[in-house]
């Protein structure tokens, strides 16, 4: 576990340190979220913080590679495909950063990026419910690449509020990297060192480190190249733990009657809301004719801002969602199924009152859509001025 925690907090540093120079790169590079009719902030932000976050995710990799209680990760191209897989992915959002692409070039491009991280060993062979094995390969690299697009798309359309994403992603990976943890421990191996665990500190970790500059009011967008890249972090976590289950057992956990359904029930639960998001945006946009990569004002969050939540009581909702979901799956590796029933009870009721009792402000909610205008950029420029002792200490 130390060897696991050290490495996230690599990814966090080198991502946090990096976020300041990957600012002022987009900046100079006109890479700005202007202030459009659906958005909710009110002065155009940098973003490309994708890159920053890569940035820690590689070189995180890079010092696992020299651990060796992790050496066994390393004797197949399955690592370094998953992080050549996520630096084109990465690529990819940033140029949709800069140049705005169109969505079947995106959706190609996700589909290239999946591919390539099956092709590299990445993929899903067998599924832990009653010991079913992909026989063909054409099966199984369909299903791979369809489950990790799915996956890139649910986090970037969760992506819309001041540390939504990141946090989502940071609380859910660290329920699953729990899990897995817990599951390569219980499997009796003389090492227990895994990809899917490895894969998760550095996401966890990396989300750490940008979140400080993205928490609400955000200095930093993630961009495309951030939430596309989470997405197939998070994918490939995903796909890696079913690779840890014994499809002939029974059971994961002793004790545990829904220990067999646990690698399905658990990413489910930790992107549920993305997934929800998702499902819910590509209904009602098919439903009214559109494309489903149409952007709109009818995501969860948009609804949970409109119930009166400010940013950050609407993010923190989501947060507490998240948790309660992830966590309360999670533990039933650990739990007695009557014990997780009642955390998810005692959370589902509290999250849910937080969510149906909006809070009332005094203050003067931000006006939607305003405009950029001149002052907005003057303002963006002034306050890069401002830091820049600030960015070099960073």
């Amino acid at each position: 576990m130390r060897i696991y925690l050290i490495l996230g907090a690599i990814a966090a540093v080198v991502t946090a340190l990096m976020v300041p120079l990957v600012r002022r790169l987009a900046v100079a590079t006109h890479a700005v979220t202007p202030v459009r009719p659906r958005d909710i902030h009110t002065v155009p932000t940098p973003r490309l913080g994708g890159l920053a976050m890569l940035a820690g995710i590689v070189v995180g990799l890079a010092t696992a590679s020299q651990v060796p209680f992790l050496r066994p990760v390393f004797t197949d191209s399955a690592p370094w495909g998953m992080v050549t897989a996520a630096a084109c992915i990465c690529l990819l959002g940033a140029l949709d950063d800069w140049f705005e692409l169109s969505w079947p070039t995106k959706l190609a491009g996700q589909v290239l990026a999946a591919g390539y991280l099956a092709w590299q060993g990445v993929q899903l062979i067998t599924l832990p419910v009653a010991g079913v094995t992909i026989v063909s390969f054409r099966v199984s690299l369909v299903v791979t690449i369809i489950v990790v697009v799915a996956t890139i798309n649910a986090i970037n359309f969760v992506d819309g509020l001041d540390g939504l994403a990141a946090g989502v992603v940071a609380i859910g990976g660290a329920a699953f990297f729990v899990y897995s943890y817990l599951l390569s421990r219980q499997s009796g191996a003389a090492n227990y060192a895994t990809l899917a665990a490895l894969i998760l500190a550095l996401t966890v970790g990396a989300c750490i480190g940008f979140l400080p500059h993205n928490l609400h009011p955000a200095r930093i967008f993630m961009g495309d190249s951030g939430s596309m890249l989470l997405g197939l972090l998070f994918a490939a976590a995903m796909i890696a733990v079913t690779g840890q289950i014994d499809p002939g057992a029974a059971e994961v956990t002793q004790g545990q009657a829904l220990g067999a359904f646990i690698p399905i029930v658990l990413p489910f639960a930790v992107l549920a809301l993305p997934l929800l998001d998702m499902l819910m945006a590509v209904t009602r946009r098919m439903r009214a004719g559109q494309s489903p990569f149409k952007a709109d004002r009818m995501h969860l969050h948009h609804r949970l801002l409109r119930l009166g939540h400010t940013q950050r009581r609407a993010v923190a909702i989501m947060y507490l969602w998240t948790a309660v979901l992830a966590f309360g799956t999670a533990g039933l590796a650990v739990f007695q199924t009557r014990q997780v029933a009642a955390f998810l009870g005692v959370g589902g009721a509290l999250a849910l009152a937080l969510t149906l009792a909006p809070h009332r402000t005094g203050g003067r909610r931000p006006r939607h859509g305003r405009p950029p205008d001149k002052a907005a950029r003057g303002r963006l420029d002034d306050q890069l001025s401002k830091e820049d002792s600030d960015d070099i200490t960073t």
